[in-house]
């Protein structure tokens, strides 16, 4: 694992504790972005936690933060920050609804086979020209609001 951002003397310390951590994990070879990420990752969730924790003191009316504050926290952004996935089951019963219905039949003809274009990233997804609106007896003489307030566009 290259554990040097830059030179073997001035890498931080929380890097080489980041690298040494992968590497008890079995994690022997990595991008250092992906160690990076990591610090990022952990300092922000550090300082959301201690945030909340110093909310809860503050509620407390207790001038310092203590162990139940920052568990209390912790607890909270466990809560709705980390998801557990689906159960096995559920994803069973989905799959099999979904695999109920069969594909449908490739056409037999040959060359490249594209989505529709509607459906594609290529495709012409605006207007140049805006449809016209035709206005319905009774409403008033004014041309529609095209988006260009303040010019004279047709």
């Amino acid at each position: 694992m290259e554990d040097t951002p830059n030179k073997p003397d001035e890498t931080p310390r929380d890097y080489k504790i980041m690298a040494l951590l992968l590497q008890s994990h079995g994690i022997e070879d990595c991008d250092p972005g992906v160690i990076n990420q990591l610090l990022e990752f952990s300092h922000r969730y550090t300082v959301d936690v201690l945030q909340d924790a110093l909310v809860y003191a503050e509620h407390a009316k207790k001038s310092d933060i203590d162990l139940e504050d920052v568990r209390l926290a912790i607890q909270g952004r466990v809560n709705y920050s980390f998801t557990s996935p689906p159960e096995k089951e559920f994803l069973l019963e989905l799959a099999e609804e979904r695999n109920k219905h069969p594909l449908p039949l490739i056409p037999e003809k040959y060359g490249v086979r594209l989505p529709p274009e509607k459906y594609t990233l290529t495709g012409v997804n605006f207007h140049i020209v805006p449809e016209q609106r035709t206005q319905s007896s009774g409403a008033s003489g004014s041309k529609p609001a095209t988006g260009n307030a303040g010019t004279n566009a047709p």
